[in-house]
C-alpha cells in the first residue's frame, strides 16, 4: 500500500494551487467568506470549466471520471486555500448520492448539470433534536394527488445559500421508509436562512407545504437508505481531504510565523514550548492525512474495510483539523485572531466541517458497530 501521490496527482495538486493563487488572494477569500452568498459564482464557474467540478462524476455523465483519490487531491488543494463554495457539497456529496440512488434517466439528467455547475444540489438531512445519519430522519412526505407534500425543517444544511436544488431525506409510505426527493430551491414554500454565529455556510431550510412531483423521488421510493449510506461512505474521505488541506495550511502558517516572529533576540521557533506546539500540529495533520488517504485507497481499489476506514478517517480528521488550528493559534497568539491575517478562516472551517457528514462521535459509534460485526480474520500474532 503506497499512499504517496503519483506524479500525475502532484501535477494536479500544483495546477489547483496555481489556479487559486492566481484567482483569489487570501484577503479576497476572507471577503468572500463574509459576503451574503459566501462564495464567488465566478470561481465556481471557472472550476467547472476546468473540469474539476466533475472530478468524482463518471465521464459518461459529463464528468472527469477521476478516482476518489484523484478527486481528493484536488479538494485538498481547495481546503488549503480555504476556497469557499459548494464544491464538496454539490460536486461530491450530491453527485455520489445521485450516482448511487437515482435511476439511469435521472443520472443522465442531473449529473451533467452538477459537473458543469449549471445546478448546485446540496443534501438536507439533519433535523432538530435528532443526530446525523439516516436513522435521524423523521420528516414525512405525504402522498397528495400523485405528488408529495413536504412540511418540515432541515438544520445544518451546508451551502444552502446559492443552491438550486435540495436532496431532501424524508420518510414515505405506510412503512415510513427512507426516500430522497429532489426539490427545486425556488419552489413555493421553500425558505433558507443562514445560521448565525461561527457556523460558516450552514443554514436552516424550511419546507412549508411544498408540493413535489412523484418523479422527483431519486430512484425507488422507500429504497434510499442503502444507496445513501454507500454514497456517504465514498464522499466522507473526500471531505476529509478538504480538512487535511486546511490543517496543512494552519501548520504552514504556524511554522512561517515561528521563523519570522522574534522575541528576546531570536525567532520564537527556537523556544521549546513553541516547538512542542509545532510537533502537535505535525501529529494531527499527519494522522489526518494518512487515515484519509488509506480510506480513499481502499474505496478506489475495492479493498475490504473501506467503510470502516471512511468512518475512522472522519473521526480522526475532524478532531485533527480542530486541534491543528488550536495549536496554530497557540503559536500565533494575538495576531492569529486578526481577521485579515487569515487564520480565522481555518478556525471557522474546522468548527463548521467538524459535524458535516457526521461528527467524530457519530463516526466512532458507527465504527464500533462495524468492528463488532466485522470479521477481522485470523489474529496475525497467533
Amino acid at each position: 500500500m503506497d499512499l504517496s501521490l503519483t506524479e500525475e496527482q502532484q501535477l494536479l495538486k500544483q495546477s489547483v494551487e496555481d489556479f487559486v493563487a492566481r484567482e483569489a488572494t487570501r484577503e479576497e477569500i476572507v471577503e468572500l467568506a463574509e459576503s451574503d452568498l459566501g462564495f464567488s459564482p465566478e470561481h465556481y464557474t471557472r472550476v467547472a470549466e476546468l473540469g474539476w467540478l466533475g472530478a468524482a462524476i463518471p465521464e459518461r455523465y459529463g464528468g472527469a471520471g477521476m478516482g476518489l483519490t484523484d478527486a481528493a487531491v484536488l479538494f485538498e488543494a481547495f481546503g488549503y486555500a480555504a476556497l469557499p463554495g459548494p464544491f464538496v457539497s454539490s460536486a461530491v456529496v450530491s453527485a455520489l448520492i445521485v450516482e448511487e440512488a437515482a435511476t439511469e434517466e435521472q443520472r443522465a439528467e442531473l449529473l451533467p448539470r452538477l459537473a458543469s455547475g449549471q445546478a448546485i444540489a446540496v443534501l438536507a438531512l439533519t433535523e432538530a433534536a435528532y443526530g446525523w445519519g439516516p436513522e435521524g430522519v423523521h420528516m414525512r412526505a405525504h402522498a397528495s394527488g400523485g405528488d408529495y407534500l413536504l412540511d418540515g425543517t432541515k438544520l445544518f444544511v451546508h451551502d444552502a445559500i446559492g443552491a438550486t436544488h435540495f436532496i431532501v431525506a424524508v420518510r414515505t409510505g405506510d412503512d415510513a421508509r427512507l426516500s430522497l426527493l429532489l426539490v427545486d430551491a425556488s419552489s413555493p414554500g421553500v425558505s433558507v436562512r443562514r445560521l448565525d454565529g461561527f457556523t460558516g455556510s450552514e443554514c436552516v431550510v424550511r419546507f412549508e407545504d411544498v408540493r413535489v412531483p412523484a418523479s422527483a423521488v431519486l430512484g425507488e421510493a422507500g429504497g434510499a437508505e442503502a444507496p445513501l449510506e454507500r454514497a456517504l461512505a465514498r464522499a466522507t474521505p473526500v471531505l476529509c481531504a478538504y480538512q487535511v488541506g486546511g490543517g496543512q495550511a494552519a501548520f504552514d502558517m504556524a511554522v512561517a510565523y515561528s521563523r519570522e516572529r522574534r522575541q528576546f533576540g531570536q525567532p520564537i521557533g527556537r523556544f521549546q514550548h513553541v516547538q512542542n506546539h509545532i510537533i502537535q500540529l505535525v501529529n494531527h495533520v499527519d494522522a489526518s492525512r494518512w487515515t484519509t488517504y488509506e480510506a480513499l485507497w481502499r474505496l478506489d481499489e475495492g479493498k475490504s474495510g473501506g467503510e470502516v476506514a471512511s468512518h475512522l478517517a472522519k473521526a480522526v480528521t475532524s478532531e485533527g483539523f480542530v486541534q491543528a488550528v488550536n495549536f496554530s493559534h497557540e503559536v500565533h497568539a494575538g495576531v492569529g485572531v486578526m481577521h485579515e491575517y487569515g487564520l480565522t478562516l481555518y478556525t471557522q472551517l474546522s468548527r463548521s466541517l467538524y459535524h458535516q457528514l457526521g461528527s467524530p462521535r457519530w463516526h466512532r459509534r458507527r465504527l464500533g458497530d462495524l468492528l463488532v460485526d466485522h470479521d477481522l480474520g485470523p489474529d496475525p500474532l497467533e
